[in-house]
């Protein structure tokens, strides 16, 4: 950098008169930021500023910006600021620079507790309503695909289905029969403890039975389904919405509701109510055993006392919700996958998005098949 000032003043009777001189340009910046800050309690004096341009020698955007700030700022401030004897050739950039954030900055809104609290309530019906109409698109998607398939049968990926039930049934028996064997352990335990104050511990397996096959097997299962299944649902799918895998398939004309999420829909519908059925078992076997070695009830009349109280409308209740919530559970998973974006943030956030409303809708449909069921005497 040369020796030539950058900018000199000279404060005569109210006016600030600048001259500018040298290189206006990125590699000054931290001086002339430096200089003109010099200027500023003789700026406030001031009943006008004018600015020479002409000992200028180079001027980049850099330049045109500072200029076009300082203008903006002494105007604010109720000053004014006259660019003089700028070079022909920069007057362009430095009218390209004045078109820039030309908008004016919103005042902020004072806000009230009641209409913030009415602007969210508005934000969420209107997310409600956004989640109802995903879901029944790709509801309306997977309805339409799988149609399709039911007229061309030899093109259905039965391997794939396979797979899928290989993956979300047979490899979640497992952990799905550990767990509600402890839940039903609990179910036995808490029953008998308070049952136990009245003499009545026998009925803690009529508790233990008929809240197992009705109502906790399913929804226990359906949740660990959810959690488990659902959530590499909509990373797998996402992922492969990340790296446009399923743009490709479009573009070599494969449909990828088709290929990639009927089968996998399919197989959860199709796993939920064997998971169930199996997970309920369990969560008897842990009644029982609780009873047994706790409650003092010898397994004999254990099973005496379930056939007793079970009939074949409580197991009827338990597995005809298994379907529908595995169905939901896909969908859910399914709808999305397909709002991942690029970045590893968004597939973290959309698959626990999927996991919450997943166990969200299997509650709320529970809650319905129960309203439902007690309204026709089952």
């Amino acid at each position: 950098m040369s020796g030539e000032a950058l900018l000199t003043s000279r404060f005569d009777e109210g006016v600030l008169a600048l001259t500018a001189g040298g290189a206006w340009t990125a590699r000054n910046a931290g001086e002339l930021e430096r200089l003109l800050e010099a200027q500023r309690e003789d700026a406030g004096a001031a009943k006008s500023i004018s600015i020479d341009m002409s000992g200028v020698r180079e001027f980049d955007s850099f330049g045109a910006w500072l200029l076009e700030r300082l203008t903006r700022e002494w105007q604010a401030e109720g000053g004014k600021l006259t660019v003089e004897r700028l070079p022909e050739q920069d007057h362009g950039l430095l009218a390209e620079i004045r078109q820039v954030n030309q908008t004016p900055r919103e005042q902020p809104r004072r806000s009230t507790p009641l209409l913030d609290g009415l602007a969210r309530f508005g934000r969420g019906g209107a997310s409600v309503l956004d989640d109802t109409a995903e879901f029944a698109n790709m509801l309306g998607a997977i309805s339409v695909a799988g149609f399709r398939v039911l007229g061309r049968i030899r093109n259905f990926r039965l391997t794939s289905l396979v797979n899928q039930l290989d993956r979300v049934a047979w490899h979640a028996i497992p952990i799905i029969v550990l767990i509600t064997l402890l839940i039903g352990g609990i179910i036995a335990q808490q029953g008998i403890f308070h049952f136990r104050r009245f003499g009545a511990e026998d009925y803690a397996i009529d508790l233990v039975g008929v809240l197992v096959i009705r109502e906790v097997g399913v929804l226990i299962v359906a949740i660990m389904v959810a959690g488990r299944s659902g959530s590499s649902y909509t990373a797998e799918l996402g992922s492969m919405m990340m790296r446009e895998e399923i743009d490709a398939l479009r573009t070599m004309g494969f449909n990828p509701v088709e290929v990639l999420m009927l089968p996998r829909v399919l197989a959860l519908t199709l796993a939920l109510p064997v998971l169930t059925f199996i997970g309920s078992m369990a969560a008897l076997l842990g009644g029982g055993i609780v009873a047994w070695v706790y409650g003092g009830m010898s397994p004999d009349i254990y099973i005496a006392r379930l056939s007793d109280i079970l009939t074949v409308d409580h197991f009827k209740v338990g597995m005809i919700k298994a379907p529908f919530m595995g169905l939901a559970i896909g969908i859910v998973a399914c709808a999305q996958a397909m709002k991942v974006k690029g970045s590893a943030e968004s597939l973290g956030l959309q698959t626990t998005i999927s996991v919450v409303k997943s166990i969200f809708l299997v509650i709320v449909l529970d809650g319905f098949f129960a309203i439902f069921f007690a309204s026709i005497g089952i």
